[in-house]
């Protein structure tokens, strides 16, 4: 009879082992998800610099930057809403620095029946400061932009790039001088990556527990049948 239990033990142990030590890879990767997130977050509030030359986005994603410039025409609306205001838009416009970069700004928050009246001629020059950012809010299932509406449903760095005419570089304004009347910005106040590793180690962790029950029931039946 042993000698029938010695290969399902090991199978059971093999496989108990194998599922715990996934889970403990993801508490692990959890981990250093959190350290991340922190680093990041403590970056948002650091003082801002002057744009860098050369961008990297994994690298410089939340970075504070500030410049000099002015707003150009070119603008599109990522569709929106704020719980307090309804409904609205996101602005996103064209900025050229004093330096002749052309980037895009995340200018804030505009009430959907404040579009109408909303008048973007350029103001002459304006001091900026915001956060460097690479959204990732938009898949495969994000309606196309609409052309009528000159609407986006999504933040597609590239693709705005492209419509706007600049760089693949946005900066979310945190404060502008002079300030816009009617467009509230939105900073960035926190990290938007997601963290599923301690769900991920939770499920590995019932596997190897299901596993291990499934083991002794196959070893009890094994031992309960006559030879």
């Amino acid at each position: 009879m042993l000698r029938r239990m010695i290969v399902p033990a090991l199978f059971g142990l093999a496989g108990c082992a194998i599922l715990v030590s996934l889970g403990l890879w993801q508490l692990d990767r959890a981990d250093q998800k959190a350290a991340l997130i922190s680093e990041l977050e403590a970056r948002i509030f650091e003082p801002p610099q002057p744009l860098p030359t050369e961008l990297e986005p994994e690298e410089d994603r939340y970075r504070p930057v500030e410049l000099s410039g002015q707003f150009l025409p070119e603008h599109v609306f990522v569709l929106s809403a704020r719980r307090a205001e309804g409904p609205g838009f996101h602005l996103l416009q064209a900025f050229e620095a004093e330096d002749g970069r052309r980037i895009i700004v995340e200018r804030g928050f505009l009430p959907e029946a404040a579009r109408d009246a909303l008048d973007l001629t350029s103001s002459g020059s304006v001091r900026l400061s915001g956060n460097l950012h690479w959204p990732r809010d938009t898949n495969r299932h994000t309606p196309d932009y609409d052309i009528s509406r000159n609407l986006a449903f999504g933040r597609d760095v590239p693709e705005l790039a492209q419509r706007l005419d600049a760089e693949e570089i946005l900066v979310v304004l945190r404060r502008s001088d002079p300030a816009h009347p009617v467009i509230s910005p939105v900073p960035v106040y926190d990290v938007s990556i997601p963290d599923p590793h301690l769900g991920y180690a939770v499920q590995w962790f019932l596997m190897a527990l299901a596993w291990a029950g499934m083991t002794v029931f196959f070893l009890w039946r094994i031992r309960t049948q006559p030879d």
